[in-house]
């Protein structure tokens, strides 16, 4: 299922991109830092809870941008095939200069995981589906109004081999496609593409962490305005079990809010 997703959304992603309109692009240029936890604990053979914590920020940590916190409950049949659906909450930090309230956003979401395997290189795919419920803002104020969007994300992030010593790093390559619906979505289907390329290294066999530089593409809901985050990315990913004699879970990736 998600090999001919990846076929689909291969053809699309052109036409959500260039078919917004013919308006002139305004590209704002912006900097920011990204660092984050992400968790999977395994309380039986098959099931398991997943958490991750972000916090991301404009420049180097020179102000903030959101603080991010997403649970779930997994369920594991295989070391190669996750099913999860959770919770997640986002503090939003405004962008106008003055404001100082930040706004809130929940988040339900249900996504399918698989992860196999090329030669030496590893390939983990992901689905992910997640409905939104954005606060509006106005005046450095919330409105009582919400914005509701279901936005749909396709992932695949390779992990290369460089060296035969598996304790040295490996090359990540990965790419992020998102896309979202709603009736206030009418010039912006094509939400944003995050990119990445960096490196992964296991600490310890339950702890690793990748880093490197992650290009996020956004486009606004006006159809024509973009934002173009460079962005240094470290993320830790911790995975255990409660049992000891519990099969280890497949690899979680967060890799964004």
């Amino acid at each position: 299922m998600l090999k001919n997703l990846s076929k689909v959304l291969a053809v699309l992603f052109p036409l959500l991109i260039f078919g917004q309109g013919a308006t002139k692009k305004e590209v704002n240029q912006q900097f920011q830092t990204w660092i984050s936890l992400n968790t999977v604990t395994k309380f039986s053979d098959h099931w398991g809870v997943v958490a991750d914590a972000h916090i991301r920020e404009n420049g180097f940590f020179e102000s903030n941008n959101f603080y991010f916190l997403r649970g779930g409950v997994s369920y594991i049949p295989n070391a190669s095939v996750s099913v999860t659906a959770g919770y997640a909450h986002m503090w939003l930090a405004p962008t106008k200069e003055g404001w100082s309230t930040y706004a809130d956003e929940n988040r339900i979401y249900q996504q399918a995981q698989l992860i196999t395997k090329i030669g030496k290189v590893s390939v983990l795919q992901r689905l992910r589906n997640e409905q939104r419920w954005q606060e509006k803002m106005a005046n450095d104020e919330p409105t009582g109004e919400l914005r509701f969007t279901d936005r749909i994300r396709y992932l695949a992030s390779f992990t290369i081999p460089v060296f035969s010593n598996k304790k040295l790093p490996s090359l990540v390559l990965s790419d992020e496609l998102l896309i979202h619906f709603g009736k206030e979505v009418v010039y912006n289907t094509f939400d944003q593409n995050r990119l990445f390329i960096g490196i992964k290294q296991n600490i310890n066999p339950k702890l690793s962490y990748d880093f490197g530089y992650m290009n996020v593409y956004q486009e606004k809901y006006s159809g024509y305005q973009y934002d173009m985050n460079h962005t240094i990315r470290l993320f830790f990913y911790l995975n255990t079990a409660l049992k000891h004699d519990t099969p280890k879970a497949p690899e979680h990736h967060s890799g964004d809010e």
